[in-house]
This record gives C-alpha cells, structure tokens and sequence, in this order.
C-alpha cells in the first residue's frame, strides 16, 4: 500500500536516535506529517520530521508541551521516550526512581490524555506506547525501569478499555534485545555474543523491524487490535 499514513499526522517522543528515529521515519516514509521531540535544543529527526525541544523530566516543561500537543489535533501518538539507570534494588536512590516513573510513565499518562479527546471526537486515533520485555519478565538491577515498564502496560489496557469504541485504538509493544549504539555501548561485544546465545532466533532485533510493526500498529489495517502488550523480541520471552 502506498503512503498509507497520507493525511495522518504523527507525534513520536525520543526520535532522535534508536527506536525512536526508526520509527519517525518509517511513519514519514508511509505518508504521515511527524512531530519528533528530543531534550537538545539543537537535536534533530530523520530528514522531514518536524523537531521539539521537550524535558519530560520537568513537569512545568511536560504540561506546557502537553497543552501544545493538544492544540494539535494529532491522529498518531507514539510514547518511545524513556530512560534507565541499573542499581541494586537496596541501593536505588528515590530521586532516580521518581525521575524514572516520571519520563517513563507521567510523561506517556498526560500525552495521552492530551491527544484522546481530539481523538475520540474525529472518531479515530492510535496510540503505541513503547514498553520493554522488562515490562513483562523481571531482571535483577532493573527494579526502576520495571515499575515503569510495567506501569505503561497498565496504563494501556486500562486507557484501551475506555476509549475503543470511539475508534481510538492503544496498545503497547515490548521490544527485546535491539541492535543500537546504547546497546553496543552497555554491553560491548562479549556482551551482545553472550546475549544472542539466549534469543531463539539467534541475533539482536534491528530498530527498523520494531519500527515496521509499529506502522502496521497505527496504519489502516489494524482495526481490531486494541490493549495489547506485544513483545518483539525474537523468541527470548517465551522460552
């Protein structure tokens, strides 16, 4: 199907690189006007995407850019900002762990609830919010980013449950082990080897691959798949 996003208008938060930047552009590539949303005032998107300085770490700052993101009359929202800091589960700094929830989760919770009121009015929305194979299956040192992982998946299917049958659909996708500069930073490549020994498929996910189910997600075909938290992760959390 050619540009079956024409007309669309798409909002992706963190599409400045990895996931994020895959995504933007596989939505400007299918047609959709995209809004992509960074922290440096001078990043950039994919080539045609529209860039926003936001800090979803400040809350003065998130509801100023939830206001504007209302005025917008968005029909595509994607909640692929977040962040992670690993620590021993005694040693978690509450501050962190506030900071976490906030990007992670407050900041997907008040971007939703900016965009579903147009959205049910117009009859028809998509909302992706991003979430992690650490949202579905535990792992020591990540007790932060697996409250939040595991928020945003309630937060779906309970936002889902209100909001289907005025033709707004929400679903949350769990990527696993994914082929990024941050992956190959963090785990260097003994790491990765050690790592692709324990995914059934045999290698590391490329964003791209994440970014093309996401399209599918939010584009015309999709009409019935709502409250789901679907993991892409080439088998590693199911067995």
């Amino acid at each position: 199907m050619t540009n079956p996003l024409s007309g669309r208008s798409a909002l992706v938060t963190g599409g400045t690189r990895g996931i994020g930047f895959a995504i933007a552009a596989r939505l400007l590539a299918d047609g959709a006007a995209v809004i992509v949303t960074g922290t440096r005032t001078d990043g950039v998107g994919p080539e045609g995407c529209e860039y926003r300085v936001a800090d979803f770490g400040s809350r003065p700052a998130l509801e100023s850019f939830a206001e504007e993101v209302n005025r917008l009359d968005l029909d595509i929202l994607v909640n692929n900002a977040a962040i992670n800091k690993i620590a021993s589960f005694a040693e978690i700094k509450p501050d962190d762990f506030d900071r976490i929830l906030e990007i992670n989760v407050r900041a997907a919770f008040r971007l939703c609830q900016a965009v579903v009121p147009g959205m049910r009015q117009r009859k028809w929305g998509r909302i992706v919010n991003i979430g992690s194979i650490f949202g579905k299956i535990g792992k020591e040192l990540r007790g932060s980013y697996s409250t939040s992982k595991f928020a945003l998946d309630g937060l779906t299917t309970a936002l889902a449950a209100e909001v289907a049958a005025d033709g707004v659909l929400a679903n949350c996708i769990s990527p696993g082990f994914i082929d990024t500069d941050l992956t190959r930073k963090i785990l260097g490549d003994r790491g990765i080897e050690e790592l692709v020994a324990r995914v059934p498929i045999g290698r590391l996910g490329e964003a791209k691959e994440i970014a093309a189910f996401v399209a599918w997600l939010v584009g015309p075909e999709n009409t019935y798949i709502s409250g789901q938290n679907i993991a892409i992760d080439g088998g590693f959390t199911r067995v």
